[in-house]
């Protein structure tokens, strides 16, 4: 087959995956905690074949055997999305460095980046709808309301007035974020073989906890316009390379001797 043929099915996929990825960063701009992802293309090179005829090894000795481009992803998870008041005591966010580490199914860690909190079926503190802080911090039943200081400390205020200290909720992160999975719901999974580092809230290079807040997306919508304009010319480029190539394989064919 046209080699065009191939270089230009490959370039389609790849604009389209670099689409859908845009896509999915647009759908979830108003996502609270939304970390984009940003594709990277890279050239692939093809090996040449084995037995090649003399005229085809000057050939190849004259261009170089590209085959395309490869796509990958890359989620922007130390790009820190606009703070947001809520006025809700319920919702705190982490500004800067770091996760709220949660403890999901069977022991896993589950890292968190904040949104609403709430008292599970148990009595902890847990992520809304989620798992549990592993810091495992109970709440008095007669609790009326908490305060959550930048440093993690939580204080819980009871019904006649009084003022308790419940515990902190410590920060984590990664050594790298290729080390990190997104699983959805503002969630991601350590890969395997990965170590935490923890260390409490202002320590260390960490952020501190926002109390009243929620983090928004990281996605700016001006670039993604901006981008997705680019993603169009370039599926249009290749797809006149294959119509160029169609063309020229049927002038080819109809040649007479």
């Amino acid at each position: 087959m046209n080699g065009a043929f191939e270089v230009g099915a490959v370039s389609l996929r790849a604009q389209q995956r670099a689409l859908e990825t845009l896509a999915n960063n647009v759908a979830n701009i108003n996502t609270p905690g939304f970390k984009r992802a940003e594709v990277k293309f890279s050239e692939v090179v093809t090996p040449p074949p084995e037995r090649l005829t003399e005229t085809e090894r000057l050939a190849v000795e004259a261009s170089p055997q590209n085959g395309g481009v490869r796509t990958t992803s890359q989620i922007m998870i130390s790009s820190q999305g606009e703070l947001q008041a809520t006025g809700s005591a319920m919702d705190i966010a982490l500004d800067g460095a770091g996760f709220i580490e949660l403890m999901g199914a069977d022991g896993e860690s589950l890292l968190w980046r904040g949104g609403r909190i709430e008292v599970n079926r148990d009595g902890y503190l847990a992520a809304e709808g989620t798992a549990a802080l592993r810091a495992l911090i109970a709440v008095p039943d007669d609790a009326t309301g908490l305060q959550i200081a930048n440093d993690g400390r939580v204080t819980a205020f009871v019904r006649d007035g009084e003022a308790l200290e419940i515990g902190q909720i410590p920060l984590v992160r990664a050594s790298s974020d290729t080390d990190l999975e997104a699983i959805g719901s503002g969630l991601f999974r350590l890969s395997d073989g990965a170590r935490l580092i923890d260390a409490l809230p202002g320590e260390d290079g960490m952020g501190s906890i926002q109390q009243g807040m929620l983090e928004g997306s990281n996605v700016d919508m001006t670039t993604a316009m901006v981008e997705m304009l680019v993603l169009q010319r370039a599926y249009s480029a290749s797809a006149q390379v294959i119509q160029t190539a169609d063309q020229v394989a049927s002038i080819t064919n109809s040649l007479k001797r």
